[in-house]
Formats: structure tokens, C-alpha cells, sequence
């Protein structure tokens, strides 16, 4: 699995393509611009580029208000955020205590929903918010509930968003309506990755999924937009075939764990105005094919 940057686990993470979209950026002279996630989830791949330089700023989108909230609360209360993960301790009864605050809290006490909201994320199965406690509520399966849940580790990723924090820009927003009060007006030189919710397992994975007529509404809509340039992933089933046909795409295999380890295929849609890397499988791109040299952002963030 691959190590991302966000605090977060998320069903579906692009972390595994990092090096291919930095690939992507370097090769269509995006390197150093701006980066678009209008589902940001973890938000894992847009963090990994922001703090490796191949984006310069960054704009998470999500609808979903515990994701929304946790961003909030990481960009703007970072350290009273950091002072509960230090301060509590990781065991089955905070666990039951931090799932009803979860219920309860939202829209009243955004730090303490969004805590709660990271706190059942590393513990429960797969990072789902709906899902049960790794090892059961008794606490006798293989893994127990702090497998994923390293206070150290989770305090550097908190500390380097805050440091970060004036180049990660955030909205709650349908991405329908990002497309049109956010996008016309960043950077030409700005990459929009659309990563809807899964097709056919959205609805077990997230608490904002799509029906049919969604995906197809945001399909005409990223494809009759102005966006200069644009990708959009899926899982690679006939449906998004159909409602994308005739343009560029690949298609690659991608290990992820829902509940279960899994082998997913998935297809990756390209917009006319992008050169797509060589590359065959963009989910296993060797480090040495990085040959985008870093100064060349900061001699285009100076001038």
C-alpha cells in the first residue's frame, strides 16, 4: 500500500498514481501551476504533489460535511486538532465514545466532529466512517483497533498540512457547481483530476454516492466544459465506457482494500488538450522515470 501524505485513509485513494500524474504534469508544462481534486476524499495525491513542488496550490473540494469539517478544522485549528490526538488515548471505549460524538457533534463543535471523524477513520475497517471497529467490538480479531492509528505519525502529516496551510485552498461544494463558481477563474496552467465515487461500489464506500444520472450528468458536463485540461478515473465497467466514448483513456489494474484486499481494474479518461505519459501501468511507475527537474518550479514561482 502505498505511503500518502493525508492523515485520512479513503476508499478508492490515488496515492498509488502520484508518480504518473507528476509524470503527467511535467510532460504538459503543468508542473509548478495550480491542481483541482473536486472529490478530494484523503486527498492524498494532491498533498504528495503540493509538498514535492509539482503543484504550487492546491484546491480540495468535498461535499461530504464530516470530510469538509476534518479539512476545516486541519487548515484552521491545526493545533488545537494536534493537542486531541496527543491528549487521547486510542482504546475500544474512547472508540464507542468518539462514534456517538461523531452523531452528535456535526454542525455544532467542529473540532471535536472532526477528531471524532479522524479518530473513526484510523480505526474503523478501511478508513469507513459507517464501517466497524478493526478487530471487532470485542476487540478478538487479528488486528486490533490502533493497527492504523500512530499518534506520531499522524501529528507530522497534521504539521506539514499546517505549514502548508496558505497553498490549500477548500470548498463544499457539488462538483457541478465548482465546475462553474471556481474553475473558470484559476490558472490556464492548472490540472482538474475528477475521481468520482466508485460506480458500482460507491454506495458501500461513501456517504455521498452517485446513481446513474449523476455520473452522467458530470460526464456531459466535465466534457462540454472549458476546462483546458482535465482527467477523470473510474472502476472500468461498460457504463463509463459508454459515457465517455471516443475519448482517450487507459485502462490498469490497482490493489485497494475495502473491507477485503481487492484487485480493482480502472480507466483513466483524458481531455483532448493532454499528452498522456508512455507509460503502461500508470499505478506502478518506477521512481527513476521522475526526470521533471524541481528548480524549474521555483524559477517559475519567482518570475
Amino acid at each position: 500500500m502505498p505511503t500518502t501524505p493525508s492523515p485520512l485513509r479513503y476508499p478508492g485513494g490515488k496515492s498509488a498514481l502520484s508518480r504518473y500524474v507528476k509524470t503527467l504534469l511535467s510532460q504538459n508544462d503543468l508542473a509548478g501551476g495550480h491542481y483541482v481534486e473536486p472529490y478530494a476524499g484523503g486527498a492524498g495525491l494532491a498533498l504528495g504533489l503540493l509538498f514535492s513542488g509539482y503543484s504550487s496550490e492546491i484546491h480540495l473540494n468535498d461535499l461530504n460535511p464530516a470530510v469538509h469539517n476534518f479539512w476545516f478544522v486541519a487548515l484552521n485549528h491545526s493545533v488545537e486538532l494536534q493537542k486531541l490526538v496527543e491528549a487521547t488515548n486510542v482504546g475500544i471505549d474512547e472508540w464507542h465514545k468518539q462514534k456517538a460524538r461523531f452523531e452528535q457533534s456535526i454542525g455544532t463543535d467542529p473540532l471535536s466532529h472532526a477528531f471524532a471523524t479522524l479518530f473513526l477513520n484510523r480505526t474503523n475497517r478501511s478508513g469507513i466512517l459507517a464501517a466497524g471497529v478493526i478487530g471487532g467490538k470485542n476487540q478478538d480479531g487479528n488486528y486490533k483497533l490502533d493497527a492504523r492509528y500512530s499518534k506520531e505519525t499522524l501529528l507530522d502529516k497534521l504539521k506539514q498540512i499546517n505549514l502548508y496551510g496558505n497553498r490549500i485552498h477548500l470548498y463544499n461544494h457539488d462538483a457541478a457547481v465548482l465546475m462553474t463558481s471556481t474553475l473558470p477563474y484559476l490558472p490556464l496552467r492548472t490540472l482538474v483530476y475528477f475521481d468520482p465515487p466508485y460506480y458500482v461500489k460507491g454506495q458501500n464506500l461513501y456517504q455521498n454516492h452517485y446513481q446513474h444520472d449523476d455520473h452522467k450528468v458530470i460526464a456531459e458536463l466535465i466534457q462540454n466544459s472549458e476546462i483546458p485540461y482535465w482527467m477523470v478515473s473510474y472502476d472500468n465497467v461498460p457504463q463509463i465506457e459508454t459515457l465517455y466514448r471516443g475519448r482517450r483513456n487507459i485502462t490498469y489494474h490497482l490493489n485497494y482494500s475495502a473491507q477485503r484486499h481487492m484487485k480493482g481494474s480502472e480507466i483513466i479518461i483524458f481531455g483532448d488538450n493532454l499528452k498522456i505519459p508512455d507509460i503502461d501501468n500508470p499505478a506502478k511507475v518506477p521512481k527513476k522515470a521522475l526526470t521533471y527537474n524541481l528548480w524549474t518550479v521555483a524559477n517559475k514561482l519567482a518570475s
